[in-house]
Formats: structure tokens, sequence, C-alpha cells
């Protein structure tokens, strides 16, 4: 069948850069699965379940005295020396914290929230979203032993909301996936913010001064063009230990490490370009009296040029994602999520207060703040979100699992800790069903959204 003169030519197809091997094949489905955000809140979902049954089945006591296993070295008459559940939360969570500073730096340079207006709303409910469930909490738990834990149910589970949200599909508004999703790193500024002032111990001056000048090292070398890895990962873990002995919690240290990471390419794409204007013209020329090395090292200052064209801040949220979705936040929830079950104690207060928080407080404090903004002019609903479609989200809001889980263990520890954990994983639970059946009733079925990543931002050229 020939083709209509007036139709035009289609692209034509483009030519693989790199051969293709069987390997590729095999790879690339899992490569698509690490792509796929909703992916790691069913490996977090299913490490929490795994938890629970061991904290629950005749080996409880070996699974948790593997976590109180203590690890640690010493030099000389240094020795640092803790349970293998201290260097999950305090250590690997760090690496966790850093990827939360990448991402909320990221945000704030390219994304939601570095336009003000756009910001206000996903800001104005993140606030009503932390307020009101630590009001809640402490309406409940007032004077009581576990008044202590008020924060527990402020925080959102970025992983799982997406979760949700991906088994709904293309009916969440983009408007509204956005604004959940932006909530949620606003969410995590106010949990890092509490850490650091409610939740440590008496303050050291010297170790903070120790932290300092650590945090002054890598500006310097980021100004002056450092850019080997291993030095900022030897100051990385300098500050680690510094603000770990300071009563700060460290995980603070891995949010402002991700703070501080620039967020600017080394080499812009003009520059990049007329760099491989002048390779080509180089190789096509006639350089007879250049030998193979030499073409060789021509092609490895290329290279590193291409490397360069990325900004730190986006290679390190692409090289650490994965890591950290699929193996550090499992590892915390199999360390963290193993509670024994009582149908007795069903019914804890500080159990019910953290539940309450999540499942009344979140979508009630979304809802009401974003209420006020709007009405004050100071924001406006995105493009096809309504008010159904809002408390929807409010409800997707009260899924507090990881940093819930975080806070709880800062926070409380014995039987108030297990309470709390019930409550956590009860009320995530409940808000999370509440959420889907919610948007799925009421959202209508022709409302499309575009295919976009749960971050996704967009940027300008590199000059």
């Amino acid at each position: 069948m020939e083709r209509d003169p007036s139709t035009p030519a289609p692209p034509p197809e483009p030519t693989p850069v790199f051969p293709r091997g069987a390997i590729d094949r095999w790879v690339r489905p899992f490569a698509r699965f690490l792509e796929i955000e909703a992916a790691s809140g069913l490996v977090l979902l299913a490490c929490a379940g795994a938890a629970l049954a061991a904290a629950n089945s005749p080996f409880a006591n070996a699974f948790h005295s593997f976590w109180d296993f203590p690890v640690g070295f010493s030099l000389g008459s240094f020795e640092m020396r803790h349970p293998l559940h201290y260097w999950v939360n305090d250590g690997l969570m760090t690496i966790f914290f850093f990827l939360v500073g990448l991402e909320i730096k990221r945000e704030f340079v390219l994304g939601e929230l570095r336009n003000p207006r756009t910001a206000a709303l996903p800001l104005a409910a993140a606030l009503g979203g932390m307020l009101v469930p630590a009001g809640i909490y402490l309406a409940l738990q007032l004077g009581e032993a576990g008044q202590h834990g008020w924060a527990i149910p402020m925080a959102t589970d970025i992983a799982f909301v997406v979760g949700v949200m991906t088994l709904i599909g293309s009916r969440v508004p983009h408007g509204l996936r956005i604004m959940i999703l932006t909530l949620a790193i606003a969410d995590d500024i106010g949990a890092v913010i509490v850490i650091a002032i409610a939740y440590s111990q008496a303050i050291s001056g010297a170790a903070l001064a120790a932290a300092a000048i650590g945090f002054g090292m890598c500006f310097f070398f980021t100004r002056i063009g450092v850019r080997a890895v291993p030095i900022y990962v030897a100051l990385g873990a300098g500050i680690w230990f510094a603000v770990s002995y300071s009563g700060v919690h460290p995980t603070v240290a891995g949010v402002l490490l991700g703070f501080a990471t620039p967020a600017g390419a080394w080499m812009g794409d003009r520059s990049f370009r007329r760099l491989l204007r002048d390779v080509v013209t180089h190789l096509e020329g006639d350089h007879k009296s250049y030998l193979p090395e030499d073409q060789h090292e021509v092609l490895r200052q290329v290279a590193d040029a291409a490397h360069e064209t990325i900004p730190p801040l986006e290679r390190l949220e692409t090289a650490l994602h994965p890591w950290v979705a699929f193996g550090i936040m499992p590892v915390f929830a199999l360390a963290n999520a193993g509670v024994h079950i009582e149908t007795s104690e069903l019914l804890h207060p500080v159990e019910i207060a953290v539940a309450a928080g999540l499942v009344l407080g979140k979508p009630l404090g979304i809802v009401l703040f974003s209420w006020i903004f709007i009405q004050a002019g100071v924001a406006v609903l995105p493009s096809g979100v309504s008010w159904l479609a809002l408390v929807g989200g409010g409800f997707l809001g009260g899924i507090g699992f990881t940093m819930a889980l975080f806070i709880a263990a800062l926070a409380l520890d014995g039987a108030l800790l297990d309470a709390a954990k019930i409550g956590i994983l009860s009320g995530s639970a409940v808000a999370g069903v509440a959420g889907f059946i919610f948007l799925y009733l009421f959202l209508p079925k022709a409302a499309a959204s575009p295919t976009a990543g749960p971050l996704a931002a967009g940027g300008e050229e590199n000059p």
C-alpha cells in the first residue's frame, strides 16, 4: 500500500548507539522495575509483613536478639560498639536522609517549591498535616506517659503514597499527584526540624564545632572545584561522627549534606557541545601523526566532560535512589516493624492516639489549611483537582510508615514504642485504604494524568 504524498513521512528509526546483547534483554525488565517508584512500596510492605510475622512467631527471641547483636570497632583507646539496630537507624538511615536532603534541594531549585505561588498550597497543606495530627495526639496523651511521641503522626511516606496512586492509575489528576508528593517533601522538612529540635540530647559545643568545620571544608572544596568523590565521602563520615557525638541526631547531618550538594553542573551543555564539535573536527581531520593512545586520551576527556554535564545533585540522587528504596528502607522496616501483638493490648492509648492522628488528623489538617489559604487568596487549587479529590489525597497523607517509625524509635521505648508501632501500622493501613476508596469512587474516569515521575520537575538548560 502506497503512502499518501500529503502525509509526512514517519521519522527514521534511531540507530542504537551501543550494541545490544542477551544480558541487556535479561536486565531490562529488572531496570524498569527499579524505575517504578511504586515498586519500593511493595518491597517495603513485604519486609514490614516479614518483620511482624517473625516477631509473632516461635523465633521471636532470635529475631530480636539478631538486631540487638553488638557491632563496632576500636582504634586504640577509642571504641564505638552499638547494637545492629543502632547502625541501621543512625547509620544507614543517614543515607536515606541524605537522599531526602537532595530531593528537598532539587524541589527548591528546580521543582514545585521554587515558585512561591505554586508552592503555597502544598506548603499550607503540609503545615496543617503536621499541626493537626500532633494536636490530636497531644489532646489524647497530654500529661500521659506517651506524651513525648507527639510528632509520630506528622510525616507522610512517599513510597506508599506513590504505590496507592499507581493502583488508581491515570484517574489521579496530575495536579493532585504533584501537590501530594510536594506535600510529602515539605513533611520531610518538618520532620527533620522536629528531630533536630525536639529529639536531640544534651548538646556538645565542641562536637558541633567539629561538624561545622567539616561542612566548611565541603563548601571550600566545592568552590575550588574538587570533584573527587572519595574526599567528600571521607568528610561526610567525619561529619557524621561529629554530629553523632554532639547530641543532635546524626541523620540531621545527612540532610544538611544533601542541601550542600551542588545543583549545577561543572560543565554546561553549550560548552560540552563546543567540545564535541572540536573533537569531531579533530577526528575527521588529518591526524595521521597522532598515536592511537593519543586518540584514546581525547575520547577519555570527552567521557569525563560528559560526566560533568550532569549536576552532582542529580547524579547522586539517581545513583542512590535504588539502593535506598530497595535496600536501606526495607532493612529499616525489618529492624523496626517487628512488634509482638497482644490482642489484650490492641487498644492501648498510645496506639489510638497515633492512629487517630494519621487517619483523622492528616486529612482534616490538609483540607482545613488548604481551604484557609485558598480563601485568603494566597493559594489556588491545581487544575483538575476538586475538593473531594483533595480529601482523598489528605487520607493518603496519613500513610506515615517510614518516618513515623523512625520518630517513634526516638521518642518512646518499651511497651509505649510497641503500641506506637501498632498504631502506625494500623493507622497507615486504614488511611491508605480510605484514600484509595475515596479517590476511586469520586475521581471521574475520564480524568487523564500525564505520565510523570513522583518528583518530576522541569529544568532549564545549563549555560
